[in-house]
């Protein structure tokens, strides 16, 4: 019998402290209605076949669907192999502009590289991806 209480305050113990330590739910925050927001033609693009040694640009177009001037604060590649450039001003409700992203080629092979994008939308990060197949040079 004493087996079975100290069993059941025990049991009731840890009960006590694992609700103690689950954090209570705070409602998100809402969303700014007037802030801007980024909506991409395609977040994805493949070269299919592209010759070693020949750089692939592909210009990802964007779109602010917001209500507010969208930034673009930061676009980085996931590899040195990568270079992206953006457009720098703002960009009014409405029009669009671009995240270029141009890929070296340097190694044959199959690839996916991606490039992150930061801005002051709604939907702050968004991640672009590049892919492919590097096609090794025929040696003469």
């Amino acid at each position: 019998m004493k087996k079975l209480i100290l069993t059941a305050i025990i049991a009731f113990g840890g009960l006590m402290t694992a609700s103690a330590q689950t954090p209570e739910l705070q409602p998100a925050p809402a969303a700014d209605p007037k802030a801007a927001e980024i909506k991409f033609e395609k977040e994805t693009h493949d070269f299919g076949g592209i010759p070693q040694g020949t750089p692939a640009t592909y210009e990802f177009v964007f779109k602010n669907t917001g209500k507010s001037p969208l930034i673009i604060t930061n676009a980085s590649a996931s590899c040195g192999c990568t270079t992206p450039d953006w457009t720098r001003e703002p960009i009014k409700p409405g029009k669009t502009g671009v995240v270029k992203a141009t890929y070296n080629a340097a190694s044959p092979g199959a690839f996916t590289k991606s490039v992150t994008v930061v801005s002051n939308a709604k939907n702050s990060t968004i991640i672009l991806y590049l892919k492919g197949d590097v096609k090794p040079v025929e040696q003469r």
